[in-house]
């Protein structure tokens, strides 16, 4: 039993160098669509950058719109932006528990194509 769990240790550095990278590109992940909703928001809102950054953290993070929305172009986007933010959510969050899955996969010996 004690076999079957122990790490190597160069497994350890193995883990912790893909964590980072993963965590990197969902951080890369979320900035792009946090860029896209700014962007969007100031435009078809008219709101200011400050105020269109707030608006695109709030729905990219799930808690909801802070400002009246007054135009249809600017509902319209506010609609299609919080599908992708759901979206980025669930990506962002696979991209960072695939390392943990993966370890946890060898770990347990369930991965067929392991290299010892």
């Amino acid at each position: 039993m004690d076999k079957l769990l122990s790490p190597k240790p160069h497994q350890e550095t193995n883990f912790v160098r893909d964590f980072l990278s993963y965590l990197g590109l969902s951080a890369l992940c979320i900035i792009v669509g946090l860029f896209i909703g700014v962007i969007g928001y100031h435009w078809t809102a008219g709101l200011t950058w400050l105020d269109a950054t707030v608006e695109a953290s709030m729905i990219l993070s799930g808690m909801g719109p802070v400002n009246p929305l007054l135009t249809n172009s600017a509902k319209l986007f506010a609609s299609l932006y919080a599908l992708f933010s759901g979206l980025v959510f669930v990506l962002a969050m696979g991209v960072v528990l695939s390392p943990l899955i993966y370890s946890l996969m060898k770990q347990l010996r369930l991965n067929k194509c392991q290299q010892d």
